[in-house]
Parts: C-alpha cells; structure tokens; sequence
C-alpha cells in the first residue's frame, strides 16, 4: 500500500470526478462507469476474436521437437475443423469470456482510477503519465484476472490435442487444475503474465494516449469519431504485438501441459533461444496481430460508447 501511495502522491489530486468540466477542461471518467464499461467491451470482443486467440495459442504450443503438427494459420484452421468442427476453434472459449469481462472492468477502472490523478489542471493526461497508468493497470489485472484466466485457457487448448483429452468444461477443468497442482496451479507463469501484460497495457494506453492528445489538439473536449478511436486503437495493438510477442511466447509455454520442462520464465526463455532459434519467440505473429489490433479496436470503441450511455444515464454530479 505504501507504494500505491507514494505512486498516487506524485501526481496532482483531481478535482470532484462529478464536477462539470468548464470550456476548456477534459471531464474525468468515474471509475465506476470505466468498470462498467470496461466489462461489457471485454465480453463482446473476446466473443468475435477468440478463434484467432485458439490458433495463435496453437502455433506457439507446436514446437519444433516435436516435429511440427502444423504448416501455418491456414493449416491448423482445417486441421481443427476437420478434428472437431467449426466449434473446435471455440475451445476455451468459456474459461477467456469469464476472465475477459472482469479482465477489461479491471484494466479501465484502474486506469482511469490512476490517470484522474495523473491528469494535469486542464484535466489532460500526457503521454508519459499515460504509459505509467497503462503500467499500473496490466500489472493489475494480470495478478488479479489474466495469470489464472489465461492458464485455464491454455491448458484447455493444449488438452485438445492429447489423444484423450480429460477436460470436460470450464468448471470440472478448473476443478482438475486445483486438484491435481493446487491453487498455485493457476498461477504458472505469473512473472511472464505481468511483464506482458504490464508492458501491453504501457504500450496501448501511451499509444492512445499520443494518438488522442495529437487529434484533440488545443481543445480537450472535443468529440472523437468511433471509427477514429478504432483506428488509434489498432495502431495501439499493433505497436503492443511487436514490442511484446516474445513475451507471450514465453507465457503461453510456462502455462501448458509441459511447463514442468522449465525451471523458470529465464530458464524457459533460454531453452526457447536454444533448441528453437530466436524465430520461435515470434510464434504467431501473424495471428496474434490480427486478432490483438481488432481486439484493441473494438474493446476502445465500445468502452467510450458505452461511457457516453453512462453519462447520459449516470449522473456523477
């Protein structure tokens, strides 16, 4: 908590969140309506984009050693629908559209929680203070939501790939995993999680932070087209892609079925570097970029549609 402190104290105390913004000041975001807000984004998106989530999660699983089971994207679409259908590529769906929601509710709530004191008088937040709010807000939601949500999902997804898979669903998987490594058994690859994600969310929010600070220019209030916001928030995503895929190749690796084939996030890098090449940390790329710059894109679309609801509907004041 001290730190918490310390990190709040170095920026300005906001005004009253409820205060209407007079001409020339950025209102601030009640971190109640970012919650909200942020948890119906996250549920509606992971619901269009999971399929490319399964077939990246899928590539970075296939390793070299084994030999290959997969020649590329297309490769492995059919290769699941012929195994299993067109639902196939829905596995562990339910275990990412349960973490998703709390996910994004954790991540804007944070975030706007940080950057009501990050702001300046002018209620404008700068891109500096923008990176370290998107810092506070992924290490955040990877210890609370994403370390266990996404270790749930990818054992489902490398569960369908054994001969037998013993997974039946959602509940009796998370049951299996407790049962079997504990509760720890959720939190494998915890360290690679909060370096993803934190380093993720700094790279998106200082994006979009640059993105919206260039297009508002003098005036702080001006209204930004939702289509404007989607195309700030697929350069956002792409940058976040390019700057951290190898990190998520390490993640995906400490939480599969075979992570007991490393020591550590190091350990398990280093193997990584040495058997496989300095290309495998960049294991689904392709994938991960079409379906993280729709995924951010939508996700910042319908979060600051669903702020303006709320403004109507919710008055702070």
């Amino acid at each position: 908590m001290q730190h918490q402190g310390s990190f709040i104290s170095a920026f300005p105390r906001p005004r009253c969140l409820a205060a209407a913004a007079p001409a020339g000041k950025a209102k601030l975001t009640h971190p109640g309506k970012a919650i909200l807000a942020g948890g119906i984004a996250g549920g509606i998106e992971i619901c269009i984009t999971f399929p490319t989530e399964y077939v990246k999660t899928q590539l970075q699983l296939d390793e070299k050693a084994n030999p290959p089971k997969y020649r590329g994207i297309g490769d492995c679409v059919k290769q699941t629908v012929q195994s299993h259908g067109v639902k196939g590529l829905y596995r562990g769906l339910s275990s990412l559209l349960y973490g998703s929601i709390p996910k994004s509710a954790v991540r804007f709530g944070v975030f706007e929680f940080l950057s009501n004191y990050a702001k300046d008088e002018t209620g404008r937040l700068d891109s500096t203070r923008g990176l370290l709010c998107g810092l506070g807000a992924g290490v955040m939601e990877a210890v609370l939501v994403v370390c266990p949500m996404e270790t749930v999902k990818v054992k489902f997804i490398h569960d369908q790939t054994s001969a037998n898979p013993k997974y039946k669903g959602f509940f009796h998987g998370v049951r299996e995993i407790i049962r079997e490594k504990g509760l720890r058994g959720t939190y494998q690859g915890l360290t690679a999680t909060v370096l993803k994600q934190g380093s993720n969310q700094a790279i998106r929010f200082f994006v979009m932070t640059s993105l919206k600070n260039w297009y508002k220019g003098d005036n702080p209030n001006k209204a930004v087209h939702p289509l404007v916001t989607g195309a700030f928030g697929a350069i956002a995503g792409a940058a976040s892609v390019f700057g951290n895929t190898p990190l998520d190749v390490i993640k995906t690796r400490m939480q599969g079925l075979e992570a007991h084939k490393y020591k550590s996030t190091l350990d398990c890098a280093v193997k990584i570097l040495r058997y496989e090449g300095l290309a495998a940390f960049y294991k689904g790329t392709v994938p991960r970029l079409g379906r993280v710059c729709l995924d951010v894109a939508i996700v910042f679309i319908i979060y600051e549609e669903v702020v303006k609801v709320l403004n109507a509907v919710w008055k702070t004041d």
